[in-house]
């Protein structure tokens, strides 16, 4: 069982930076792929980035240049570096560790990320 909490969001204006922390609990972490989603009202959840075990990252045409998702499997800890803040990225950002060898997935509550222009 893998357990996500989610922290660092809130409001920034645009042009500005935050960087969302997904603590796991458990003891599978090294072994997730990192996912982080977002999900704006009336829209429906994308997926903004990905960081396998194995280092291999994706992100969404929208974000790439902009943010970078990282990991710290010692701490059982993935980050998203969000930099270059606009209004389209008010969204709840919410993480998920994907286990292939389980074919499980856990997600975390999300975390609330407002940009105001």
């Amino acid at each position: 069982q893998v357990q996500l909490v989610e922290s660092g969001g809130g409001l920034v204006q645009a042009g500005g930076s935050l960087r969302l922390s997904c603590v796991a609990s458990g003891s599978f972490f090294s072994s997730c792929t990192v996912g982080w989603y977002r999900q704006a009202p009336g829209k429906q959840r994308e997926s903004v980035a990905r960081r396998t075990s194995g280092g291999n990252t994706n992100y969404a045409d929208s974000v790439k240049g902009r943010f970078t998702i990282s990991r710290d499997n010692a701490k059982n800890t993935g980050y998203l570096q969000m930099n270059s803040l606009e209004p389209e990225d008010t969204a709840v950002y919410v993480c998920n560790c994907y286990l292939d060898l389980l074919k499980l997935t856990y997600w975390g509550q999300g975390t609330q990320v407002t940009v105001s222009s």
